[in-house]
């Protein structure tokens, strides 16, 4: 079980040099991958009404910074559910610096070609299992088989993908349920948690895991606070799973 530390308040980050960036700007070792995964969620912990309704939960701030969470990786990692909920671009366009990769995990090929992330902007892989791989490519996107999990894509196959296409620095993005899968896969070294001054009530929860029956087998963190306009982000640094 992880330790609770005592919580610092540090002044909101501003530009790719602050030292809330600085894991991400470090080098990464030839043979392995840094992952970031972030979340925004509402006081209650949720991440959407229970229609999927999410933008926008955090503020201008936490949009800017996960745009800067972009720029500074190689590759951004989102779930079939996120681009069918938001229609995402994934792009750089609130900062400076280079719109990385994006990546679909799409198991089944639920996506089809009308979404944005397969026609607009940077190279973007689709990945699926070896079975859908034959279907027709949707867009521009390259299609790449991946072996399946226990509840998915298996995840260390995705990094070893990503890996061997020279992207090492890989930003989990969305939604819930792909991040989740990433924490309890132990396959995350950092975790970004943007918590917003609004209760919800109800709805998508920020990490559907199975609940614990005693407190004791629950995961505390060690975290560091920082303001983000309205909003507090939480960074939590994780052990990876050997």
């Amino acid at each position: 079980m992880d330790h609770l530390v005592e919580v610092s308040s540090r002044s909101a980050p501003h530009d790719a040099h602050h030292p809330l960036f600085a894991p991400l700007r470090a080098s990464v070792p030839a043979g392995c991958s840094f992952v970031l995964g972030r979340v925004a969620q509402s006081l209650d912990g949720y991440i959407a009404t229970r229609s999927g309704e999410s933008m926008w939960i955090s503020g201008p701030d936490d949009l800017r910074h996960t745009h800067q969470l972009r720029a500074l990786c190689d590759a951004v990692v989102v779930g079939a559910k996120t681009i069918r909920a938001d229609n995402p671009r994934l792009t750089t366009r609130l900062v400076d610096g280079p719109s990385p990769v994006r990546v679909v995990l799409d198991p089944d090929r639920r996506l089809n070609d009308t979404y944005r992330v397969f026609h607009d902007g940077p190279e973007t892989l689709l990945l699926c299992a070896p079975e859908m791989a034959g279907v027709a490519r949707p867009g521009t996107a390259h299609v790449l088989p991946v072996s399946r999990g226990p509840a998915g894509l298996d995840i260390e196959a995705i990094l070893e993908l990503l890996r061997a296409r020279g992207l090492r620095r890989i930003f989990v993005e969305g939604g819930g349920v792909t991040v989740t899968r990433f924490l309890a896969a132990g396959a995350l070294d950092r975790l970004h948690v943007t918590v917003a001054p609004l209760v919800m009530g109800g709805g998508v929860p920020a990490f559907p895991l199975p609940p614990v029956t005693r407190l004791e087998e629950g995961r505390r963190f060690a975290w560091t606070a920082h303001q983000l306009g309205a909003d507090i982000l939480l960074d939590i640094p994780l052990a990876r799973a050997a």
